[in-house]
């Protein structure tokens, strides 16, 4: 006889334990044991957040445990059970089996032991048979569903009831979009507005009515600044969507401007040519909205959508200020070039429309289309082609944690038809989806390749474009995720042959570039992977993405956004056609009504919201890893983390408007909100 003790670790999820009979069967090398119930006298196991123990006998040596066998069996009622791991120890050896899932049913789960292996790595058939059919099994569950023609393809669910169980928020976690909407109303008091919704706001002084309750050092500080060009340019480098503003080498066509107009704004006693060619000449172009419908959900209210265009210039103090805005994309007498030197609200007006077409782009793209839609395809792709055992498996799965199911919420109540995003976004109604469709055409893998993407638009020098905390804060972490990966990828791929004989890693990505990605061979997605270094970098985009590039862009919508005048979401009178006419009162009439007031805040409030177990960068409680060498890859991980944390709070402590979007300590590891 061989004794074997097995120790059974149960969830601690809600619900997460179970009453129903648990038999094991281990499958070694030698032979296989017989089924056995998991069973202690006057003992009930598996309850939440329990660890069992258990003595399993067989008649002789199993040999190397290389599989696991679970089967559940209902007594009662089948109820479900999640299962953290198990491990097995013998005479002489230890393994653990991660397990991480919820067993739904009666079918059997098999477990493999938790080194990571390549496909090429695993030698004997049974070993072999079992990575095939783990990956036919998830192809049938994870299926591809093109959303919306031009969309990136996602899960084919209708709903998120629909999601498998494993995909699912835990119970605990509220991430409905309408219950945290209306718990959002509530709680910042914007319910006792109700009886004068739909009236104009009449004064600035107005929006601190549902603003005094939520206010913040951040959200006071733009209050009593948004009007201010300075602060209008700083947010081009650290606000929510840090990612409009490039270099300017030269003028566009479409875009007029003369050196003769712009004169007064230039400190350096030079033409604008000899700025341009001095690098301080800045430029956001909205483009991407040129042509999208604004929203006629409410015929009652008239919505409109600009394409503006923003010159920028950094001055003698180094600072980023406005100096020309055009509001279409196509110049002519009836678009004029606003400058600073026009009237005040002339000047004001035109700003706001940059802000509220910034607005528009932050939402649709940089937030939803360049994380949300891009890390499900990446999410699709895991399950559908790397087996858990898969070493690049282990090193993603904590970072598309409920990724497809905030998504698939998304699409069931905030961007699907008649969801929360029609009810006051002038890009509601359709034309998210449009946007959404023409952004797809340009996204590529250099533009959501971190230091590519900054290299691209010339803001990679700190000497040239100083204080851009995005992308200092950015690199660091970038660079700290690369070493992580580089860490761990380097355990299991010896060189480059080791990438182009992985069958199961180019599966994934040429199912992340043929289906997901819409085989668009102009976006620069690779269909194959031939180096490590590609892959180590690929890696790397996929986890800074679904972290720090989300948190950039997602966090920071309740400091930046809340007061409402700073990011319209919606403008209610069509841009002045001419100079000298706008007035207060026409900005206020283009400005959210009460009831889109309330709207974008209670949405900004509750799309910012950490959740009571949030897991940030670098937190990884489950155990897919077991190796010794990994788990000191993660520790030098964390304390790598660590140090850009203090490096980024000691920076803070002299800004004034602190940023801190990109704090390993508040990047949650994956896209969840």
């Amino acid at each position: 006889m061989t004794s074997y003790t097995v120790t059974v670790a149960t969830g601690s999820q809600c619900l997460a334990g179970t009453d129903n009979s648990i038999f094991l069967t281990l499958i070694g090398s030698k032979r296989s044991s017989e089924k056995r119930l998991l069973d202690k006298p006057l003992h009930i196991d598996f309850e939440r957040g329990a660890v069992d123990t258990y003595e399993v006998s067989t008649s002789g040596d199993l040999g190397e445990i290389q599989l696991l066998k679970l089967e559940k069996s209902a007594r009662w009622l089948e109820n479900d059970w999640y299962c953290n791991y198990i491990s097995v120890k013998g005479a002489y050896y230890e393994y653990h089996f991660p397990c991480y899932r919820w067993i739904t049913n009666s079918k059997e789960v098999i477990l493999r032991d938790g080194r990571a292996k390549l496909p090429q790595d695993d030698q004997t058939e049974i070993l072999q048979q079992y990575r095939r059919e783990e990956i036919e099994d998830r192809q049938t569950l994870f299926r591809w569903k093109e959303w919306h023609q031009g969309f990136p393809w996602s899960i084919d669910v209708l709903h998120y009831k629909d999601l498998p169980k494993d995909l699912q928020f835990d119970t605990e976690k509220r991430n409905d979009f309408e219950t945290n909407y209306r718990h959002a109303i509530i709680n910042l008091g914007l319910n006792h507005l109700a009886e004068m919704f739909t009236f104009s706001w009449n004064d600035f002084e107005d929006f601190k009515k549902i603003f005094v309750s939520i206010s913040n050092t951040i959200s006071d500080c733009v209050m009593h600044h948004w009007q201010e060009d300075l602060f209008f340019g700083y947010q081009f480098l650290n606000g929510c969507n840090p990612v409009m503003i490039k270099k300017c080498k030269e003028i566009p066509s479409k875009f007029p401007v003369t050196s003769e107009m712009v004169k007064a704004s230039l400190q350096r006693n030079l033409t604008l040519e000899e700025e341009l060619q001095k690098g301080n000449i800045f430029i956001a172009d909205y483009r991407l909205l040129d042509g999208i419908p604004a929203n006629t959900m409410d015929p009652n209210t008239v919505q409109y959508i600009a394409a503006p265009m923003c010159l920028l210039y950094k001055n003698i103090e180094n600072k980023i200020v406005p100096i020309a805005i055009q509001i279409h994309q196509k110049p002519g007498p009836d678009n004029p070039v606003f400058l600073p030197s026009d009237a005040k609200y002339d000047w004001l007006l035109a700003k706001m429309w940059v802000r509220s077409s910034e607005f528009h782009i932050h939402q649709n793209v940089s937030h939803l289309l360049r994380t949300h839609l891009l890390l499900e395809v990446f999410t699709v792709a895991m399950y559908r082609n790397l087996p858990a055992v898969h070493p690049l498996f282990k090193l993603l799965i904590p970072h598309v944690r409920f990724t497809i199911a905030i998504n698939a919420k998304a699409r069931d109540q905030l961007i699907g038809e008649k969801g929360l995003f029609d009810k006051a976004n002038a890009t509601g109604g359709g034309g998210h989806i449009k946007l959404v469709a023409k952004a797809m055409k340009e996204l590529t893998y250099e533009s959501i390749c971190f230091p590519d993407s900054i290299k691209m638009k010339g803001m990679e020098s700190k000497e040239d474009v100083p204080n851009y905390f995005y992308r200092d804060d950015g690199s660091q972490v970038w660079n700290a995720v690369k070493q992580f990966v580089n860490d761990v990828l380097v355990i299991y791929y010896k060189g480059d042959e080791d990438v182009c004989e992985d069958t199961e890693v180019q599966a994934f990505v040429k199912d992340v570039f043929v289906k997901g990605l819409r085989n668009d061979k102009t976006s620069g997605f690779p269909e194959s992977l031939k180096t490590r270094e590609k892959l180590i970098e690929y890696a790397t985009l996929i986890i800074f993405n679904a972290s720090a590039q989300h948190a950039a862009v997602n966090f920071g919508q309740y400091d930046l956004c809340a007061w409402i005048p700073n990011s319209p979401s919606t403008m209610r009178r069509p841009p002045p056609t001419k100079k000298g006419f706008v007035t207060k009162k026409y900005i206020m009439d283009s400005l959210p009504d009460r009831a889109q007031s309330c709207w974008h805040l209670g949405a900004v409030w509750a799309l910012t919201q950490f959740q009571d177990n949030e897991l940030f960068l670098g937190m990884y409680p489950e155990e897919h890893f077991v190796e010794e060498s990994v788990k000191d890859a993660i520790k030098v991980f964390q304390e790598n983390l660590k140090a850009i944390n203090r490096s980024i709070e000691e920076r803070n402590k002299k800004e004034t408007i602190p940023y801190k979007y990109l704090d390993p300590h508040r990047i949650p590891n994956s896209i969840a909100i």
